[in-house]
């Protein structure tokens, strides 16, 4: 059990034993089957139980309830999700005001229901800074996409210009020319989310048998290595953990972010930074760099990680010097005070990708099956809007959740999602748009680059951009 506390900062702050549950033996017979026990499947099983009591839930967790991205991730709850503009900015109105409202309200919803169970995650909500520091590419782009918000019909209500004093009444970076805030973000320690929603499901009388790998699924049944489960509904919600379970691999790839902590640093320290409200911030690089101000008043940071041939998720976590070093030399750009503070945890996870960059939420009503992924790095607050949906969807219920872009309603998992190329094309494809981005930031990063170097690089990395949402549709 031990090691399981060393997964990552958020679990090692658990004051729960992080004992197993017991493994699942013999036959069952159930009205619904989910397998894993992170986000996604405690969301599901949540919003099944309290919306029909009287089904009978299991759930099969491999490890142990959050071992997964949920006790991993930087504990951003937003209020949106992954390709959001390309999802809804072909609805009509009022549709689309409507489709982002449901998104915007995810923080609350989950505030709610931490209320209702007693669960507590570290939750504050105090919105999200997006910022432009480093070079004025950033502030261009962060402009470029509020204006495309505004053509939405969003406005200051949700998404905010902050010139450099207002930032710094919130932030103080070193460099900084602006930052994009919007209040619908909160943040949280996600381990104790996931064991506290671990908890509610059990209370509610869901099931949960944890050391208890499935082996075999198909339509209706599931085996692991002691037993097996009949099930009128199956949901697979493995994510970045879908090559696990053939032959959801093809659709979902195993992308690692990787993440530090530091020491935690004096009240001085933090007076000078800010963040005293829980704000997440960013700096807007397609480095895609996150952060937060813990609870215990240390910066948790992270940014994009690799992708291994083959997209075998069972890699070890433990990043190396290099990357630990890189995530350093990103925070300490903007905050040059920390440049020397001792890095007490560092850790990674893999988040699930699906090819067409998009969430889905699926029912095969033929299979019984239904599934909700490919969050890329945003499944805090999109499992949860996940969870509610296939609820919906199981239980046939007409909701607003039910009727955006986003849900693939009674079609064959096959039919329906595009799958990834064959390797090596895929790790020879990350591996190019990783290295334009890499070298993209080296180059606007550095005020001595000559103008046709800055347009090169950019351009190259748009079209890299370009070829990983390529083809939409």
């Amino acid at each position: 059990m031990p090691a399981w506390r060393q997964i990552s900062l958020w679990m090692n702050q658990l004051d729960d034993a992080l004992q197993a549950r017991p493994s699942l033996e013999g036959e069952h017979d159930v009205d619904v089957a989910i397998i894993g026990a992170g986000y996604t499947g405690l969301w599901t099983a949540y919003y099944l139980k309290t919306r029909a009591p009287e089904l009978k839930i299991t759930i099969l967790e491999a490890e142990t309830a959050g071992f997964g991205a949920s006790g991993r991730n930087g504990g951003w709850l937003m209020g949106a999700m992954l390709g959001e503009g390309r999802l809804v900015g072909n609805l009509p109105e009022p549709r689309r005001r409507a489709s982002w409202d449901l998104l915007h309200a995810i923080p609350d919803e989950v505030a709610r229901v931490l209320a209702v169970e007693s669960i507590d995650c570290d939750y504050r909500k105090g919105g999200m800074l997006d910022c432009a520091a480093r070079y004025p590419e950033q502030e261009r782009r962060l402009r470029a996409h509020l204006a495309a918000l505004r053509r939405e019909g969003l406005t200051e209500d949700d998404y905010r210009w902050l010139a450099p004093a207002e930032l710094d009444q919130q932030l103080r970076i070193s460099g900084a020319m602006g930052a994009l805030y919007t209040p619908h973000c909160a943040t949280i320690n996600p381990a104790k989310l996931a064991r506290g929603l671990a908890l509610a499901v059990e209370r509610l009388g869901v099931r949960l048998y944890e050391k208890s790998r499935v082996e075999q699924w198909e339509p209706g049944l599931l085996r692991t290595g002691q037993g097996s489960v009949k099930a009128h509904w199956i949901v697979p919600a493995v994510e970045g953990y879908a090559p696990t379970l053939p032959p959801l691999g093809r659709y979902q790839l195993p992308v690692q972010s990787l993440m530090v902590a530091t020491e935690p640093l004096d009240e001085s320290v933090w007076d000078e930074i800010g963040l005293a409200h829980g704000q997440a911030f960013s700096e807007h690089s397609r480095q895609v760099t996150y952060g937060q101000r813990t609870r215990d008043n240390r910066l948790a940071f992270g940014a994009r990680g690799g992708y291994r041939f083959g997209g075998d998720p069972r890699g070890g976590f433990s990043p190396t010097g290099a990357q630990i070093q890189l995530r350093r030399s990103l925070f300490s750009a903007l905050l040059p005070q920390l440049k020397d503070v001792a890095i007490t945890h560092a850790w990674g996870g893999h988040l699930g990708m699906s090819r067409r960059f998009k969430p889905q939420m699926l029912i095969d009503r033929r299979n019984r099956i239904a599934l909700s992924g490919g969050y890329g790095g945003e499944g805090v607050g999109a499992a949860n809007l996940g969870g509610r949906t296939l609820a919906d969807l199981i239980l046939g219920r007409d909701s607003p959740e039910t009727h955006q872009p986003w849900v693939i309603n009674d079609r064959r998992m096959q039919d329906a999602l595009r799958p990834w190329e064959p390797e090596p094309l895929r790790w020879l494809a990350y591996k190019a748009i990783i290295a334009s981005f890499v070298r993209e930031d080296e180059i606007l990063a550095d005020p001595q680059s000559a103008p046709w170097r800055r347009r090169m690089a950019e351009k190259l990395a748009d079209a890299m951009e370009r070829l990983m949402t390529w083809p939409i549709g």
